[in-house]
């Protein structure tokens, strides 16, 4: 997962503190998910995340 969010925030041009700050969650947060510190982001997280690129791709 983390591999394709990375993927898919460098496709869109976006920083990892631009897509923090459309999903909505703490920068620290998206770094961890995004570099396999956190293996499994809460529920919570991944549907921002993916809500956030929903917003960008439009």
């Amino acid at each position: 997962m983390s591999e394709n969010i990375k993927k898919i925030r460098t496709q869109l041009g976006l920083t990892e503190d631009d897509l923090a700050k459309k999903a909505d969650i703490k920068y620290t947060t998206f770094t961890k998910v995004e570099s396999y510190v956190v293996n499994r982001p809460s529920v919570q997280t991944t549907a921002r995340i993916a809500k956030a690129f929903r917003l960008c791709h439009n």
